[in-house]
């Protein structure tokens, strides 16, 4: 069943101090307004773990550890268009098999940009050798004297 609520330090403690001067499960159940399991299940835990504090959890297991995140890192740095798929390639050249996915989100967690240059195919407009690039220019040239509510209405068909 899913724990509906943790109980406060506060209240655990006075369960754990209840039951030290030898009061039952059902007369601290009673006085706290707990229910009985919950008794059972607090003072298990302090038995255990000699504690009634919030013990952290276990996470889930890395995949890139400190060094591969420092490595990527300092790649970026130095060659800020260095693609996602290249960074892939240079982390499993040295056994380390992760997603570009991956990298990217390791990046946005070090405040770097998450998703660093990627291919001019993927961005044509971007390509200043685009074969677009005089019929964007002479768009612009018709256009350049229509207010901006009307530029504000232009679509791009890709």
């Amino acid at each position: 069943m899913v724990k509906a609520r943790e109980w406060s330090q506060k209240t655990r403690e006075e369960v754990i101090a209840l039951h030290k001067n030898g009061n039952g499960y059902k007369k601290i159940a009673k006085l706290l307004n707990i229910p009985r399991d919950t008794i059972g299940s607090i003072i298990r835990k302090f038995k255990l773990k000699g504690t009634v504090e919030t013990l952290p959890g276990r996470d889930r297991k890395k995949i890139l550890t400190a060094t591969a995140v420092r490595y990527l890192k300092r790649n970026v740095e130095k060659n800020p268009r260095v693609t996602a798929k290249e960074l892939k390639k240079d982390l499993s050249d040295v056994g380390t098999e992760v997603s570009a996915q991956t990298i990217r989100r390791a990046l946005h967690n070090e405040d770097l940009p998450s998703m660093p240059c990627q291919n001019s195919q993927a961005h044509p407009l971007a390509d200043s050798k685009s074969k677009n690039k005089k019929s964007r220019l002479q768009y612009a040239k018709s256009h350049v004297d229509k207010p901006q509510r009307f530029l504000g209405q232009c679509t791009v068909v890709r």
